[in-house]
């Protein structure tokens, strides 16, 4: 059912738990994993000086976990590979999943902390309401 998941990885704890899920859903699936980092570079300040410090350091941390995500999927045995994105991130995370023709879109969230608490983020609701694909949302 699934061949390709796209996993967003935005560097945070809601992140992290998703990626066991990742992990069994790939092996269960038999599914390729493609481990997506999406940086967006502050354009308000591109005019001030060592803005270009700060993009090449935001450019630096997207790929740091990229790749230790990737490296520890591959030592689960899974098939993965990894991109980095810069821009607005659903934007991105929609474009890429449209371009890897992924079947799986899974999102790490902060998790409410009861139902009526249920509100998610500018970028969750953006993937869930734009993509193609189905999404899954790991609190």
């Amino acid at each position: 059912m699934f061949k390709r998941i796209l996993f967003a990885h935005n560097a945070t704890p809601a992140s992290e738990r998703a990626l066991p899920y990742v992990e069994h859903l790939a092996r269960v699936e038999e599914a390729d994993v493609v481990v997506l980092h999406v940086y967006q570079p502050p354009d308000q300040y591109r005019a001030v000086s060592g803005y270009d410090n700060v993009v090449s350091a935001l450019e630096g941390l997207a790929h740091e976990v990229v790749e230790d995500t990737v490296e520890y999927l591959q030592a689960a045995g899974l098939h993965v590979s990894g991109k980095v994105g810069s821009g607005a991130p659903a934007r991105v995370i929609l474009e890429i999943a449209h371009e890897l023709d992924a079947t799986l879109i899974v999102l790490g969230t902060r998790g409410p902390s009861s139902v009526k608490d249920l509100i998610l983020g500018d970028v969750t609701t953006e993937v869930l309401r734009y993509a193609r694909c189905p999404v899954i949302l790991v609190p």
